[in-house]
């Protein structure tokens, strides 16, 4: 980041109290757990080589916690009213702790290009895979939590090699995909500020320094709100974005949501489905949410426990939890068991589930309402996302909306649960604005 902007200071809000949705991830700092994690980059902008590989020592540790647990009584209702039903998280900690390799992931990630820098104080990893194809379209894609960079792992080899995927060697993409600050292998901030807008504008001043004079931006939770930002900085390098958990939701409806409120006579059946899931989210599934932005510290228990953590992370939203359920009943899901486990063993070994959690508490932004963004964007509705943002309510929130599609599966982690539908979705999204490169 250039000296101007690294000398900026941000004076941040008490965080807000929620009334919307919101979600972070998980944050990170290992360079004390990792040997191969480089040291800090140096100053002035020099990009360094990431690889990672964790002390076996840690391994045998989460194993010997797992195999500890202290189990509370079963849940005395037959739903998930209660919240994470006993017998998913037991499934799930016997998996984790009998039958699944961590190694293979490890080696999944070190097989891909991973760098680090610093901007703007604080070491951001991120993966950069350019395409072989000529004229690729460079994108940024921004996770949100409870993921990582594992949610796009999955969509890698579709986007950057697409001849390779059915698809034609004119949609293809060079990848930048980093972890967000205080999640997963990105530094820990030590000094308040680091919300949104913050990390927005460091994805800006990565995309140029990796030398991309234009390129796209995508993201959902987390990452839609990052990707809406950099949107409103409007560098004349970033053509447009894409987002698979738009904010649209209109201040008519944002009221009527509030304690007291009623739903309005006057919507349309899409209009009337996305108020009914926002209102049950809004009365049922923002517990985790409201804690995380007022007393994220308090949460300590989670980088002590990792049954707690698989706990915390697996009830987000009630759609994604239920899937995840059917996992560990033996169904073929979206995701798989290993899936489910690498990504909370990412949070696990790198001690990010109470950094993570800081991003709620900085956040000043109302989640979901329209965030006046002018440059072109594409939407992508997956039917089990929080709420499936109707075309009514996209045409009003974003001006220049180049695309709209709602899709017939797919949830909240949408590029991680359905790859290939996503990849389609990105590629059609982003045809208009090529001849721009």
């Amino acid at each position: 980041m250039t000296a101007q902007a690294r000398t900026e200071s941000l004076n941040p809000d008490r965080r807000q109290l929620l009334s919307q949705a919101a979600m972070t991830a998980v944050a990170a700092s290992v360079s004390s757990l990792l040997p191969l994690h480089p040291a800090r980059a140096a100053a002035g902008g020099a990009i360094r080589p990431f690889q990672m590989k964790v002390p076996e020592q840690d391994l045998l540790d989460l194993r010997r916690r797992l195999a500890a647990t202290r189990w509370p009584d079963r849940e005395i209702v037959n739903d998930q009213s209660q919240g994470v039903q006993l017998t998913t998280v037991q499934q799930l900690v016997r998996y984790w702790q009998s039958d699944y390799d961590w190694r293979k992931l490890e080696a999944r990630l070190n097989a891909l290009p991973q760098f680090v820098t610093e901007i703007d104080g604080v070491d951001i990893h991120f993966i950069h895979v350019r395409s072989r194809h000529e004229n690729a379209l460079p994108m940024i894609v921004t996770h949100g939590w409870p993921g990582s960079i594992i949610e796009q792992m999955k969509i890698v080899g579709p986007l950057t090699d697409p001849t390779a995927h059915g698809a034609k060697a004119a949609d293809a993409f060079d990848l930048v995909i980093p972890s967000l600050p205080g999640h997963g292998f990105s530094g820990k901030p030590a000094v308040l500020g680091w919300d949104p807008q913050r990390i927005a504008r460091a994805w800006v001043v990565l995309m140029k320094r990796l030398g991309y004079s234009r390129y796209v931006a995508q993201g959902g939770d987390w990452g839609n709100a990052v990707t809406e930002q950099m949107a409103l900085i409007a560098p004349p390098e970033l053509l447009g974005i894409h987002t698979n958990m738009p904010a649209t939701v209109p201040d008519d409806i944002a009221k009527a949501l509030q304690p007291g409120g009623t739903r309005p006579a006057n919507l349309s059946a899409d209009e009337r489905l996305a108020y009914d899931q926002l209102d049950d989210f809004y009365k049922h599934g923002l517990g985790y949410a409201i804690e995380m932005s007022n007393r994220p510290q308090t949460l300590n228990g989670l980088v002590d426990s990792p049954a707690g953590l698989a706990s915390w992370m697996l009830d987000h939203d009630a759609r994604s939890a239920a899937m995840i359920a059917r996992v560990f009943d033996g169904r073929t899901e979206g995701l798989s068991r290993d899936d489910v486990v690498d990504n909370i063993t990412l949070y696990w070994l790198t001690n990010t589930a109470v950094s993570s959690a800081r991003l709620y508490w900085e956040n000043k932004l109302v989640f979901f309402a329209p965030k006046h963004v002018t440059i072109p964007v594409a939407v992508s509705v997956f039917p089990d996302e929080i709420y499936a943002a109707p075309r009514s309510w996209a045409e009003r929130a974003y001006p220049k909306l180049i695309h709209y599609n709602r899709l017939d599966k797919g949830g909240h982690f949408a590029a991680w649960e359905q790859p290939a539908l996503f990849s389609a979705e990105v590629r059609t999204a982003f045809r208009p604005l090529r001849q721009s490169i």
